[in-house]
């Protein structure tokens, strides 16, 4: 327990530093593994279990968000296999290079061994970059999910190369596993019986590492692939938002290990230190290859600027890549403590780009050729609101009932905006007009246009957090008109406020006084109106 708190403190000292400079607290769990590692601190035995099972949730619950024919759409699998071409070509240029210069640990390498650095160094870290959009609140923008998509297919190549690298193939009872398609009815049905609270959360942490990770393993496949697909499965439940939002915390926690484990990786030296810095000066290049590739799939250059500075880093399993390759003898042991490095430091590096990477985009927008809106991918074209009257962000019960009262009561001409595919099918076939966006998305903002005439917004989503988020987009956007939300809680209902709402609509008080108005009704012999059905859609 000694040295388990000791693990603790550091990474909480660390962590706590980076938020006083401004940076993402991950770089200061980074640095206190260096600084452990450095001290000589004794091993924690169950710091790299602690670490998988962070990666594992984390997995899972992009699955549980995730769409598997998104990674069908060209602009995730074409960019990255074609990026993935180009960034092992840089890197056998740039290491080829420094070989011509006499750095005495490339000199001695094949090509063979150089293209396999540069292999392990094309990949981008997925725990890394889905931190930092949830931090910004980015991860359903159209700009995260490409960069999480082109994550899931570097993912898929890494294991696949692990395993014929590693001289093992999966067992034959791997076909097996397509049973898991079916079997996902019965998770779902199982998934009804939980309910909410702890008992949803033990059941998501159950399923991640007995279905997802543990099956997988057990037939030759990487569990953490596993963890993947097993959310994907269950991705389409009702509660697979909520079931991702109550493993949010235990998630972090957890992965807080796994930044700490990156920089245990031993003392680098003098030799090594210097080629580790010098191979970040390859992640200007590989941004400039997703930007370009992007652009190309008719996405906005501000779009493609933004994925390119959210995948501008090296990943974990470039580490487990180069270890696997060491071991077989394609690669020198210290080309592990290498590429180690020079993981950690880009996770440092990216950590204060993306800090400010919105304003980077922007300014880099010039570089690129302007693509009229008509030649832009569908998902990126500018959304024309028209002479709308109100828009409505958030078309649950409480945004549908505000949508239609606003329409039919007060003759407002109104515009929804819903995320849900199947919600917005759901309310267009009842002649809702709707446009499909992440209202906390600043890319939605500043896509739309011929927005003067909107007179009022209201927030109607269900969380506190999301209703803020837009609430701050709306006033980024420089939008005039009035804002109207609602809360759940008193301090809710403050923050709304102090953040520039015009109107909160208490739910729970003002249901209450609602109630109250009804029971008076009747006790004196009146019959209250009939309410409107807050079910239907």
């Amino acid at each position: 327990m000694t040295v388990a708190a000791l693990y603790v403190a550091a990474a909480f000292v660390g962590g706590l530093a980076a938020v006083r400079l401004r940076l993402p607290p991950l770089v200061g769990f980074l640095v206190a593994g260096f600084a452990l590692g450095a001290a000589g601190a004794p091993e924690l035995p169950y710091l790299s279990t602690i670490a998988d099972l962070g990666v594992v949730l984390l997995l899972f619950t992009i699955g549980l968000k995730l769409d598997p024919r998104f990674l069908l759409r060209r602009e995730v699998w074409l960019t990255t296999t074609v990026h993935l071409v180009f960034s092992v070509a840089i890197a056998v240029g740039f290491l080829g290079l420094l070989a011509v210069f006499g750095a005495a640990l490339v000199a001695g390498e094949s090509w063979g061994a150089l293209a396999l650095i540069g292999f392990a160094l094309s990949f981008s870290s997925t725990v890394f970059v889905v931190k930092v959009l949830e931090e910004r609140s980015d991860a359903r923008s159209l700009y995260g999910r490409i960069a999480v998509g082109v994550l899931i297919v570097q993912d898929v190549a890494a294991v696949a190369f692990m395993s014929l690298a590693g001289g093992s193939s999966p067992s034959p009872w791997a076909f097996a596993l397509v049973l898991l398609v079916p079997g996902a009815w019965v998770l779902h049905r199982i998934w009804n019986l939980v309910g909410h609270g702890e008992l949803q959360a033990l059941f998501g942490v159950m399923v991640a590492m007995g279905l997802g990770y543990a099956l997988f393993e057990a037939v030759g496949i990487s569990g953490e692939v596993g963890a993947l697909v097993v959310g994907m499965l269950l991705a389409r439940h009702p509660h697979a938002g909520e079931l991702s939002r109550s493993l949010m915390t235990f998630k972090d926690l957890m992965l807080v290990g796994f930044f700490l484990e990156i920089g245990l990786h031993g003392l680098p030296t003098s030799a090594q230190l210097g080629i580790a810095v010098v191979l970040l000066a390859m992640l200007p290049l590989q941004v400039a290859g997703y930007a370009v590739l992007l652009w190309m799939m008719r996405l906005r250059r501000r779009t493609a600027f933004l994925a390119g500075l959210a995948l501008a880093n090296y990943s974990e399993f470039g580490i487990i890549v180069a270890a696997v390759t060491a071991s077989n003898g394609l690669l020198g042991e210290d080309w592990v403590v290498i590429i180690a490095l020079t993981v950690a430091l880009s996770f440092v590096l990216s950590a204060i780009v993306n800090r400010r990477g919105v304003e980077i985009a922007t300014r880099l927008v010039p570089l690129l050729p302007h693509h009229g809106n008509a030649m832009l991918h569908p998902d990126d074209r500018l959304v024309d609101i028209g002479e709308a009257d109100a828009v409505v962000l958030g078309l649950g019960r409480v945004g549908a009932t505000t949508y239609r009262r606003l329409r039919d009561d007060y003759g407002y001409r109104v515009v929804g905006v819903e995320h849900d595919e199947l919600r917005i099918a759901e309310l267009e076939a009842h002649g809702f007009e709707t446009f499909r966006a992440d209202a906390t998305d600043l890319e939605f903002w500043n896509r739309v246009e011929r927005a003067g005439s909107v007179r009022v917004a209201v927030l109607a989503m269900p969380f506190h957090k999301a209703n803020l988020i837009a609430l701050a987009r709306l006033k980024a956007a420089g939008f005039t008109g009035q804002v109207a939300a609602v809360a759940r809680y008193d301090d809710d209902v403050a923050e709304l406020r102090r953040h520039g709402a015009d109107a909160v609509f208490h739910l729970y008080g003002s249901a209450g006084a609602a109630l109250a108005d009804h029971a008076a009704e009747f006790l004196v012999g009146g019959t209250p109106a009939p309410e409107e059905d807050p079910t239907a859609p």
